[in-house]
């Protein structure tokens, strides 16, 4: 499996990743639309499964939309969380892609939201709750309780 941490910004995409079959570590910088979409595309093609993490952001709908094409895993993480996880406050984004991509190597990554893939074609989501029952993406508002689950069609 490739397991990929990812500082997204809309103009572009600092990412860390690790094979976990060869060890094999990389990281880039994504720096157009394109240019991530010919990356992802390209490990779609090995045909290795892939696992992405990255913090919550209302800018990366035509990067989700594309991890579901490609039937790629994507772990949604609290950013607060993460943030307070970073052990060194001055950060670069470098940094954080090394530190989305170890938090989901030791499975401390705080998700909030993962996409799976049931059926071919068809894309769910598991949104669990926050403690204050909101969760990171306005439009997948909440009524469930503390500490539930539900399913929401993307």
């Amino acid at each position: 499996m490739i397991i990929i941490g990812v500082d997204f910004h809309p103009e572009f995409q600092q990412i860390a990743s690790v094979d976990t079959e060869t060890g094999e570590f990389q990281e880039k910088r994504l720096v157009h639309r394109e240019e991530a979409e010919k990356f992802y595309r390209a490990l779609a093609a090995v045909g290795q499964p892939v696992r992405v993490g990255m913090e919550a952001s209302g800018h990366a709908r035509w990067f989700e939309r594309l991890l579901a094409e490609l039937q790629f895993e994507l772990w949604i993480g609290d950013a607060a969380e993460i943030q307070s996880k970073r052990v060194r406050k001055q950060k670069t984004d470098r940094q954080d892609a090394q530190l989305i991509l170890r938090l989901m190597l030791k499975d401390d990554f705080p998700r909030i939201w993962v996409a799976s893939w049931e059926k071919p074609g068809s894309a769910t989501a598991v949104v669990a709750s926050t403690p204050d029952g909101a969760d990171a993406h306005a439009h997948h508002e909440s009524t469930a309780s503390p500490g539930t689950e539900r399913r929401t069609a993307l």
